[in-house]
């Protein structure tokens, strides 16, 4: 299977990635984003079950270059997003 190349934005949208990827994608997306200089990032999961939040929630938690995460505001995507904050490269 081939890699899929996405554009590095201070958004993306974990509908379109197989959940057990999302380990992997959000490690490799949180690191580029900082060479982005990206400070603050919005990672759209979907409300759903609240299955795929409790895992990026977790993933987010113990990642080393994560200063903090939040719910996103409703203009933002709600429930269905968060928004992270990262530590400066």
């Amino acid at each position: 299977m081939e890699p899929i190349i996405i554009d590095i934005e201070d958004v993306i949208d974990l509908h379109t990635f197989r959940p057990e990827d999302v380990s992997d994608l959000l490690d490799d997306y949180i690191r580029a984003c900082i060479e982005k200089k990206y400070l603050s990032v919005r990672i759209i999961h979907g409300k759903g079950q609240g299955f795929l939040k409790k895992r990026v929630e977790k993933l987010l938690k113990h990642h080393p270059l994560v200063v903090s995460f939040t719910t996103a505001p409703p203009e933002a995507g709600g429930w269905g997003a968060t928004i992270v904050t990262l530590k400066k490269a």
